[in-house]
This record gives C-alpha cells, sequence and structure tokens, in this order.
C-alpha cells in the first residue's frame, strides 16, 4: 500500500487509454518472456496493439501494482506473478474478485494513480459535473502536491476517469463493446445522472468480495503500524492512505457488516469492539495481507 506524498504523483500517463481487458495479462506475460518488451522498436508487433497504446500497457500495469519501475529496469510486484503469470491465480481475469482488487490497487496507488486515488478516497460528492470535479481537483493539487498540472492534464484525466468507470449502458450486467473495453466499469461505482451530471454509486455491498476487502483491511492495518483503528479511518481516508469504505463506496452501516463477515471468514485474525462509544478494529496478530488473497484463490492459510 503506497501513501499520498506531495511529491510523488502521476497525471497523463495513460496516454488517454482507460485500461482494458486482457491488456494486463497481454502486457504481463509479453514481459516475463520478454523483459524490454516496452523499449523494443518491434513492440507493436509483439503487443498488437498501437505504439501509444504500448504506453498505456506499461502504464496500467504499474498503476495496477503488478510491475513497480522505476528508471533502470522493470520488476515484478508479488502480486503481478501471483495473478498474472501463466500458472497465477486469475491471468485472464475469470474471477470478479480480481476486478475488485484491480479497482483497489489503483485507487491506493496515490503514486502512480493520483486522480482515482484523489476521487475515491477525498472527492465525496454524490453528484457532479465534469466542472466541479475540475475545480475540485485543482485545488486539492494546489494545496498537497508540489506539482503545478495544467487544467487541460487533469481534464484528461478525469475524462478518462469517468470513461473508465461509467458503464456505456443502464444495464450493468450486459454492457456494450465499448463498456466491456474496462473491467472496473462492470463494478457498478458510477453513472451517468441527468444532463451531464454523474453520481457516485453505491454497490450492494454483498458484491464486495469479503477477500478483496480484507484484504483492503489488513493493508491499512499494517501500512498504519498500528494495532488497531477506529472504524471512522476505515470508513473514510486520512488524506495519505486509501480507505476500504471510500473506494468501495460503502455506507458506515454496510461497512460494520462487512467487517463482521471478514471476521468470521478469517477468524482469530480480527477483532471488533466498541469502547466508549467507538467502534474500533484490532488486528490480533501479526498477517501477511496477500495471505487474504491465497485464502481466496486457492483456499490456503
Amino acid at each position: 500500500m503506497i501513501p499520498l506524498r506531495p511529491d510523488c504523483y502521476s497525471f497523463g500517463r495513460h496516454e488517454t487509454f482507460p485500461l482494458r481487458f486482457g491488456w494486463l495479462t497481454k502486457g504481463y506475460q509479453a514481459w516475463l518472456s520478454t523483459p524490454g518488451v516496452f523499449e523494443d522498436d518491434d513492440a507493436t508487433v509483439k503487443l498488437g496493439v498501437g505504439k501509444n497504446m504500448v504506453s498505456a500497457i506499461k502504464y496500467w500495469l504499474i498503476a495496477t501494482q503488478m510491475i513497480n519501475c522505476d528508471r533502470q529496469s522493470i520488476m515484478s510486484s508479488e502480486l503481478g506473478e501471483r495473478i498474472f503469470s501463466p500458472n497465477g491465480w486469475d491471468p485472464y481475469l475469470e474471477d470478479d474478485a480480481t476486478i475488485w482488487l484491480l479497482h483497489w490497487l489503483i485507487s491506493s496507488n496515490p503514486a502512480e494513480a493520483t486522480t482515482p486515488f484523489w476521487f475515491f478516497n477525498r472527492f465525496h460528492k454524490p453528484e457532479f459535473t465534469m466542472k466541479e470535479l475540475i475545480d475540485a481537483q485543482k485545488y486539492f493539487v494546489s494545496e498537497h502536491l508540489s506539482a503545478k498540472v495544467s487544467e487541460a492534464t487533469l481534464k484528461h484525466d478525469l475524462t478518462l476517469l469517468v470513461r473508465m468507470y461509467q458503464p456505456t449502458l443502464n444495464s450493468k450486467s450486459v454492457p456494450s463493446e465499448e463498456g466491456l473495453d474496462s473491467p472496473v466499469a462492470m463494478l457498478g461505482l458510477m453513472e451517468m445522472a441527468t444532463g451531464s451530471k454523474y453520481h457516485e454509486s453505491k454497490p450492494e455491498f454483498r458484491s464486495v468480495p469479503v477477500a478483496i476487502f480484507a484484504f483492503s483491511v489488513a493493508q491499512v492495518l499494517v501500512e498504519s503500524g498500528a494495532p488497531n483503528l477506529p472504524i471512522e479511518r476505515l470508513m473514510r481516508s486520512d488524506g495519505v492512505l486509501a480507505a476500504p469504505g471510500s473506494v468501495f463506496r460503502l455506507t458506515e452501516e454496510c461497512l460494520i457488516t462487512k467487517l463482521e463477515e471478514m471476521i468470521a471468514w478469517y477468524p482469530g485474525v480480527f477483532n471488533l469492539r466498541e469502547s466508549a462509544g467507538i467502534h474500533q478494529l484490532y488486528l490480533l496478530k501479526e498477517l501477511e495481507p496477500i495471505s487474504l488473497l491465497r485464502r481466496h484463490y486457492i483456499g490456503a492459510h
């Protein structure tokens, strides 16, 4: 999990292409076989996409935390290896839980996916126009980042965010071919309202897989370094770390229900207590968050 830092941010690196079905699998497995694929002159041939799409595939692998990239090299993350290697847990996104996981990994990555992190953790207006989005993000950038980002760049990022998360049709179960381009559009987290307005949509809380929810909670607990956290901290971001309640668009009642489900699903690890009228979640023993995903995908502790 990655905290927000004023000097670490990313805008506009997606080449205006939202994440598409098949890109992570194609990009990760091409990189496994040819580590320099994204810089190769024939990358467009190897990946079967245009030049700008090559850069976009690389960017989305970084934004979803499937690979880590510095100036010298690209390295696999443990999650990338576990999920997208040829014998991985779900290399072809056949499990809806993986799509929820990718949404969490994008929205908890302020260094590489600053706009999704901001929108899902720090923007809380249920109905909004594009202008309201741009104005709010301009304020966030000026107040919290050491960046000078043009309004045009912010508009490109926000337009792409809306395209990526809004189903093309009202029916989320039968999206159009264009809607299928982005797996996260199927999560039902954003809808078109009236006229030029959009609104956030709260999915049925049961649709958020317990393992993915538990993984997100465990990441917050581990990153915070505290043995317990108030429910409010899991409900709303502190501005530095992502919050499961915000990212999954849960009400407080649904969050508590989900926590109770998590405790029953993985007993002996978490406990929910109320002290002086404040609900707190306790971590009872050391835990590697990825073990929760392992339990989901292969049933191992």
